[in-house]
């Protein structure tokens, strides 16, 4: 099925260095404007460097399924320094639970895992096919792992039967088979109070058995958690240890109540980083592609490592999960448990003096993430994306609109942008990126901001639509494989294969400045309750994460506490003030458009 896709074109050179000078042109001085028009204009012409590199990007898509997924893996995630929680892996946010005690968690964790095994089934068997789509990042769900590097991460494929529980900062292996028998409710009740039962007994035994917390290492920085696990491996009980944390399905978190109020904006924090070593930052392990948190407190969800896939394949696992969750508390629990299952195996761990070390050091990095995240969860409720569709316009480029328009009264500037673009129609496709900060962007911002009382409504309504016209145009092309990113991406990337001196488009003084993305948005629509986070991408940026409803829209907004350029609870009151502005601007133009049609 995956063979009968087109592969991911090469776009055109010119149109590639026209639209990236478009893209870039508001946004930076005109002297630097002017060193990067240059160094464009010397890369694009005829006969030059471009057309050499474009040459051989061309023979790479012959001669690969698609030319820029491995350079894109690599620029995107694998070659990132940073820490996976709150920098790098988005979360999906449950409903609050209505947990009476730890017991009805217990039963939450076990009918989850039966949903997610049912779904392994069904990706297994391959039956989740649609032609018109590139469906590889399914196959990755349950049997990837991102493996720490000292200068690059490798993503793994290690398909295992078993699934890691986490509780109190201890691993135990839990077989969802027996013999020939699948577990059924009953029996993963069973396990699952055995190992809740054996991380709280106070006993000499138990305390002689509690394991380091070695999650932590997976919350450092990638190079710090590297090195560590250098070290770790040295033993071979570390070894089989990591062998089985990298094979499993999943990681199902039992987390402890967190002791904080379950808003949107906790509960969504907590999901990227578990509250640090103080509460249940430490019950994880972020290199598995899927961790399911599970709070005694209410507060669930799942957690994914970015570079195996991309939210809509987590947003479909998630609601099938879920909804197997739900039709299953409307049944008695299924059959009986049987005593003579062999209980779940605590995974070991022999941790040196350099191991230590390194705990307390991912512990104390990760508890300045925790204070340094800035989340604001915001649901506007005047209306929603059926309003902005009965205006004849893109829901999508109205709300990254509403966004530019927020940014801009905000600071006072536009702000470098990126939106996601799937780009799974190709074979092997991931996603582009959209530069939604363009040029009518800008212009319809300072309409409605700097001349908002000069300024004709008519006038407005022009830019807005001017600005809806192009945002869905770049948009098109994003999704048709004729996107600018990875194509500058792949030309980069080629000059150095052919180990050519790097070209002046692709210097730090010019191509860093100009990919910057300040604003990292993306739209993941969810059918259930729930909603997906995560943390901005640069120092002095904001992550925003939207779901728009029939008749509302959820945002999720992130930013660093130590930056002094942002704030997520301003940027929010801006994208609330603006909404509504464009709101009233809309239904205006609709009344007099009426007016006019009835005289």
């Amino acid at each position: 099925m995956e063979q009968t896709l087109p592969k991911l074109p090469v776009p055109d050179l010119r149109l590639t260095l026209d639209s990236y000078l478009r893209s870039v042109k508001h946004l930076v001085s005109e002297t630097q404007f002017g060193k990067t028009r240059a160094a464009v204009e010397a890369f694009g012409r005829a006969g030059g460097v471009g057309e050499t590199l474009q040459e051989q990007l061309r023979e790479k898509r012959e001669n690969t399924d698609n030319w820029v997924y491995d350079m894109w893996l690599e620029d995107m995630y694998l070659k990132n320094r940073l820490a996976l929680p709150v920098n790098s892996s988005p979360a999906l946010v449950f409903p609050k639970q209505p947990f009476r005690d730890y017991r009805d968690s217990l039963i939450f964790a076990a009918r989850l895992i039966l949903g997610v095994s049912q779904y392994k089934t069904v990706v297994d068997g391959k039956t989740l096919l649609d032609a018109h789509l590139c469906m590889d990042q399914y196959q990755r769900l349950f049997s990837s792992s991102r493996r720490a590097g000292l200068q690059r991460d490798t993503l793994v494929t290690v398909d295992g039967a078993h699934v890691i529980v986490s509780c109190r900062n201890q691993f135990f292996v839990l077989n969802l088979t027996e013999g020939s028998c699948r577990l059924n409710e009953a029996d993963l009740q069973a396990q699952l109070q055995w190992i809740y039962e054996q991380t709280r007994a106070q006993t000499a035994q138990t305390r002689a058995q509690t394991q380091p917390a070695v999650g932590l290492l997976t919350a450092d920085g990638r190079t710090d958690w590297a090195s560590a696990r250098e070290q770790l491996l040295k033993d071979a009980v570390n070894r089989k240890s990591v062998e089985l944390m990298e094979s499993c399905m999943c990681v199902v978190c039992l987390d402890d109540p967190a002791g904080l109020e379950p808003s949107d904006a906790n509960r969504a924090s907590l999901m990227l980083h578990g509250g640090g070593q103080e509460k249940n930052g430490a019950n994880r392990w972020y290199d598995k592609t899927l961790q399911f948190v599970i709070g005694a407190d209410g507060v669930c969800g799942v957690v994914c490592e970015h570079s195996a896939l991309e939210g809509i394949v987590l947003v479909q696992c998630a609601e099938h999960v879920l909804k197997h969750i739900w039709s299953s508390s409307c049944k008695p629990i299924s059959g009986r448990s049987v005593s003579e299952l062999p209980h779940p195996r605590r995974l070991v761990w022999k941790c040196s003096a350099g191991i230590q070390s390194a705990l307390a050091s991912a512990a104390d990095h990760l508890q300045r993430l925790v204070r340094n995240l800035d989340m604001n969860v915001f649901t506007f409720t005047a209306h929603g994306k059926e309003l902005i569709k009965q205006q004849k316009m893109s829901p999508d480029a109205y709300i990254q609109l509403a966004l530019q328009l927020a940014f801009y009264r905000s600071h006072r500037r536009p702000v470098s942008t990126y939106e996601s673009a799937s780009l799974r129609r190709f074979r092997q496709g991931r996603v582009d990126n959209i530069r939604s900060a363009t040029p009518e962007a800008l212009a319809f911002a300072k309409a409605m901001t700097d001349g908002r009382t000069s300024n004709q409504d008519t006038e407005k309504m022009e830019k807005l639509r001017a600005a809806v016209e192009s945002q869905t145009k770049i948009t098109a092309l994003a999704v048709a494989g004729m996107g600018t990113d990875n194509h500058l991406i792949g030309l980069r990337e080629m000059a150095k294969e052919m180990k050519m001196e790097m070209p002046d488009i692709f210097s730090d003084e010019t191509y860093h400045i100009s990919n910057h993305f300040i604003l990292s948005t993306s739209q993941v629509p969810t059918t259930e309750e729930m909603f997906c986070c995560y943390g901005p991408v640069v120092a002095d940026g904001y992550g925003v994460c939207y779901n728009p409803k029939a008749d509302r829209m959820l945002f999720c907004v992130s930013s660093f506490s130590e930056s002094t350029e942002t704030c997520s609870g301003l940027l929010v009151r801006e994208l609330d003030a603006g909404l509504r502005d464009m709101m009233h601007l809309c239904m205006k133009h609709s009344d007099r458009r009426q007016q006019g049609q009835t005289v």
